[in-house]
């Protein structure tokens, strides 16, 4: 061959190897596009936030601040299709402290048919061992309702190897009595900070407010907290919004059977 058409046949290649990196980062800023159009948050006025787009299950979380709830207004808001299908409710805190509302809000979310959780608020300068057994005192759960929720947000002085392992110690005899993995509850910021893959095997219910598209978050995630300003009727006190990462079968998958 000819030093002519070598060359020709170099500058074919280089086109090619050209037009398909071109072709392969066309389809990847296409699907980011997408990706970033089903997440765009639209404004609902009656609910007095905006909702990230693409999520069909949509949910609240309750505690004594929500004060008396009417669960039937609560569950038949409905606006431009967006309606409430499960809540998380505050059960217990620390050793000893019974959220006030706790049974009332329990009962009437079954009363209502509403899609139901309970949650513990975790104070890591108590005994991990104690909290857990005052969480399995307080709540029966029954077939259909989300697994238990550990909510933890504080490390206080606590060092970080204690800290973990006192987590686990809550975790373990919580799965151990319900028969299903908790689900673990805090921000974005303090998951990756104190908690990280030592825990990634547990389903993360993850706030992190204002974010124009999903949590920044690396690991996958089960619910979010999208915001903390929500209005719904039924519910005289601003409430926290949440999203179901999935559709009603996987909701139902991880139920409590």
């Amino acid at each position: 061959m000819s030093p002519r058409r070598k060359k020709k046949s170099s500058r074919n290649q280089t086109a090619i190897i050209l037009v398909a990196a071109f072709l392969v980062l066309l389809v990847f800023l296409l699907l980011r596009w997408n990706e970033r159009q089903k997440q765009k948050f639209v404004r609902y006025e009656a609910f007095g936030i905006s909702i990230p787009n693409g999520f069909k299950i949509h949910g609240i979380d309750v505690s004594r601040y929500q004060r008396f709830i009417n669960w039937n207004e609560v569950k038949n808001m409905n606006v431009r299709n967006i309606s409430m299908n499960f809540a998380f409710i505050k059960a217990t805190e620390g050793e000893s402290l019974l959220d006030p509302f706790y049974k009332r809000n329990w009962n009437k979310a079954e009363v209502h048919k509403m899609t139901r959780g309970a949650y513990h608020f975790y104070l890591p300068d108590k005994d991990a061992a104690a909290q857990a057994k005052f969480f399995i005192s307080a709540v029966k759960l029954r077939t259909g309702d989300l697994p238990p929720v550990l909510d933890i947000e504080k490390v206080n002085k606590t060092k970080l190897g204690a800290f973990k392992g006192s987590i686990k110690i809550w975790l373990k005899m919580i799965e151990d009595h319900y028969g299903v993995k908790p689900i673990i509850y805090t921000n974005a910021d303090f998951y990756d900070k104190y908690l990280g893959s030592d825990f990634d095997e547990y389903p993360l219910w993850v706030a992190h407010y204002y974010q124009p598209h999903r949590p920044r978050i690396s690991r996958s995630w089960t619910f979010w907290q999208h915001s903390d300003k929500g209005r719904i009727n039924g519910i005289n006190h601003k409430v926290d919004f949440n999203v179901f990462n999935g559709d009603s079968t996987d909701l139902s998958d991880i139920l409590i059977k």
